[in-house]
């Protein structure tokens, strides 16, 4: 999937990542869910359809994510 416009996204990461810097940054977009390096934001982003996202998540051992 091809994302080229992420102007309008809203980054956020798990409220368990606490102070962590080893975290991933998502934002969800229309049509995909996009995730990122929290201490990389302007390098590169993969996008995921919505569909793929959620068998991830659901898939997730012990998925408390918040």
């Amino acid at each position: 999937m091809i994302v080229t416009d992420l102007s309008a996204a809203t980054w956020r990461k798990s409220s368990r990542s606490g102070t962590n810097a080893n975290c991933v940054e998502i934002a969800e977009l229309p049509q995909a869910v996009a995730v990122r390096d929290s201490k990389d934001p302007a390098g590169p982003v993969l996008a995921f359809d919505r569909a793929a996202w959620g068998t991830f998540v659901r898939e997730l051992p012990g998925r408390r994510l918040a």
